[in-house]
């Protein structure tokens, strides 16, 4: 039997790529101590890998596949190939920015200020990038953690990754510029993208998590309406295309069916109920295939 070797990310990345694969359909276990989870695909076999390593490992083929950011395909120069965005992070689904931050009392205002200064980073390759587009000469060192902490006793500045800046503004950092957007991204080995039946395997994996991605903020909404009622009701929801409309047993009588925003519904269920809307039903989704 064919089998697609798929690396999972240890670390920061783990237990939401977890969560995904499962509202996905696909179980995976993880024992106390293993690097090999078990999955119920017998199609797949999975190994636990540090999200900053695995771009090397599907590079050399030691991997068919990953799960990784592309700031981490970046910064190790791998040469593979990213099938597909999976946009999702640790706390939230959204992209990552990895920033050049100074402490808030700092003369560093722009670029050009770090000229002859020190930053600490993990990214070491993708700050020295940066540096060089804006022709500038810093020493840049590399951080194995607890960056932040680091300016300005151990550095003048620091390039860290952030989701919401919450962690930057806790040790009152300041945001200087973006040097890098990232996004999780599904990566695979040149030479089994070239295999047909690996490379179907692999887009058929995207096709449900990128679903199970766009069901993650949504819900389906059921609701009965009189036709009278039904062009009212109709201007209070948002759709995610147009709302399916159909014929109940009294011919006076719709049913509607339609998928909106989580967030929304607290606000837009009074205005549906004001609009004479009945027996309305919100309900979860797994995932939406587009």
């Amino acid at each position: 039997m064919s089998r697609l070797k798929l690396g999972i990310p240890k670390g920061s990345l783990q237990d939401a790529t977890l969560d995904l694969f499962s509202r996905a359909g696909w179980k995976i276990t993880l024992g106390s101590r293993s690097y090999v989870p078990t999955i119920d695909d017998a199609e797949i076999e999975c190994l636990l890998v540090r999200a900053q390593e695995m771009a090397r490992y599907v590079e050399s083929g030691a991997l068919d596949a990953g799960i990784t950011g592309h700031d981490w395909v970046v910064e190790t120069g791998a040469k593979v190939d990213e099938l597909s965005e999976l946009v999702y992070a640790k706390q939230r689904l959204a992209r990552v920015r990895w920033v050049l931050a100074v402490p808030e009392d700092s003369a560093i205002r722009e670029p050009r200020d770090l000229e002859g200064k020190v930053i600490a980073t993990e990214v070491v390759h993708i700050t020295e990038s940066y540096l060089a587009k804006h022709g500038v000469k810093a020493r840049v060192e590399f951080s194995w953690g607890a960056t932040e902490v680091k300016v300005p006793q151990l550095a003048d500045a620091i390039v860290e990754v952030t989701e919401t800046g919450s962690s930057l503004r806790a040790n009152r950092l300041r945001i200087v510029d973006t040097v890098l957007e990232s996004a999780t991204v599904f990566i695979m080995n040149r030479t089994a993208t070239a295999d047909s039946w690996k490379h179907e395997k692999a887009e058929n994996l995207i096709l449900m998590l990128q679903g199970a991605i766009a069901a993650a903020s949504k819900v389906g909404l059921l609701l009965n309406v009189h036709r009278d009622d039904l062009p009212a009701v109709l201007g209070v929801l948002p759709a995610l295309k147009k709302p399916t409309i159909s014929a109940l047993s009294d011919p006076d009588w719709v049913a509607i069916n339609t998928i909106v925003e989580e967030a929304v519904v607290r606000q837009i269920l009074p205005k549906l109920k004001a609009a004479k809307a009945q027996g309305i039903v919100e309900y979860p989704l797994n995932k939406i295939v587009l």
